[in-house]
């Protein structure tokens, strides 16, 4: 019976690969373009409104109007972001979150009055040279993500194989951190990271599903969605928990490129391995799919390094010193452990603490 069904599955999943117009794929470029740029925006109004604050030294940030207008575009970019996961591959919306980074360094020279450094500019046209040819070289295929593909998905050989290599990676890991005690920087971003490939897996799934039941075709009656939106929720949530304890131990300079290099090589593998995306792709596609990648790894890296950093002590703390026109040696302590403050993604999150180093 497992013999026989085998064809039946490849046919239907040949199917819905050549039914997917690539209306839907720009679709989905877009629209994680779009989220990115809404989050970017969302955090430079926030910084804005934390500094207006701290200057006015009255009431608490999240009692401004502008913050929480900042905290309202970055859950609709987080939509945005969540629903790209539905029309595009995930090997290829993943590496766009370096528009958002793009977009925040621009948008704070712009209105926020920070310097232009040369790095910025060299970076952001790496980064920019980077998505163009990852976005023209990617899968220009994406599936129709229902119950029974997913289902067929995750019995796969070579996920489940995936997934115990994974799992044991993470517990060796686990334990160097924890019990041997090694703080390392790339210790806790490969935790973050192998959790990343689980979400990645998890929103796809779920972005999918949902989508093919607003077109008609009802997938949440099937178990498997809801196993998905589990793993979803708890790996969106021990990430966070991985990458506070990152942001605590070490500065936002060293986390923010390496957390997004280690995401988005997570959420490619990911993409290859459990939806097969580049099954089927030309060699010369691949090689600058990953060129482009590196072009972009590398302007962030550009656009990251030497921003100010935050002593040990000084941590998620805004200096009122560095505010112009105003002599003051007092700081103002966001509530960091609270779930408004930052975004709920690993990379924004980065941003966000990266930003507030420069207030």
């Amino acid at each position: 019976m497992a013999n026989s069904s085998f064809p039946f599955w490849s046919a239907a999943h040949r199917a819905e690969i050549l039914e997917n117009p690539l209306q839907t794929y720009l679709l989905g470029i877009i629209i994680s373009i779009c989220g990115n740029v809404l989050i970017s925006i969302s955090l430079n109004i926030q910084k804005y409104a934390h500094v207006r604050q701290s200057q006015r030294g009255s009431k608490p940030y999240y009692t401004s109007v502008m913050w929480w207008s900042g905290v309202v575009l970055m859950g609709v970019g987080e939509l945005g972001n969540f629903a790209a996961y539905g029309f595009a591959p995930a090997s290829l919306v993943a590496p766009l979150g370096c528009v958002s980074v793009i977009a925040s360094a621009i948008i704070s020279v712009v209105f926020l009055k920070e310097t232009v450094r040369a790095s910025d500019i060299v970076g952001g046209t790496l980064a920019i040279t980077g998505t163009y040819i990852l976005v023209t070289f990617a899968p220009h295929t994406s599936t129709h993500i229902t119950a029974h593909l997913v289902q067929y998905y995750s019995i796969s050989w070579h996920f489940l194989l995936y997934l115990f290599i994974e799992v044991i990676l993470f517990c060796i890991l686990l334990y160097v951190y924890k019990r041997k005690n090694v703080k390392h920087i790339v210790i806790v971003m490969l935790l973050v990271a192998l959790l990343a490939s689980l979400t990645v897996i998890s929103v796809k799934a779920v972005s999918g599903m949902i989508g093919e039941s607003i077109k008609g075709q009802l997938q949440l009656i099937y178990p498997i969605f809801y196993v998905m939106f589990v793993i979803m929720v708890a790996s969106c949530a021990f990430q966070i928990k991985f990458l506070n304890q990152a942001m605590k131990m070490f500065d936002a300079t060293e986390v923010v490129p390496i957390n997004f290099v280690f995401f988005t090589a997570s959420a490619i593998v990911a993409g290859i391995v459990f939806y097969q995306e580049f099954e089927g792709l030309a060699l010369l596609n691949i090689f600058m799919f990953l060129f482009g990648c590196l072009l972009s790894f590398l302007g962030v890296f550009l656009i990251a390094r030497n921003r100010p950093k935050i002593k040990q002590q000084d941590r998620n703390i805004i200096s009122l010193d560095k505010i112009p026109g105003r002599v003051h040696a007092g700081k103002v302590q966001p509530e960091a452990k609270t779930s408004t403050y930052g975004s709920l993604a690993a990379k924004l999150m980065c941003s966000s603490a990266g930003q507030t180093d420069d207030s």
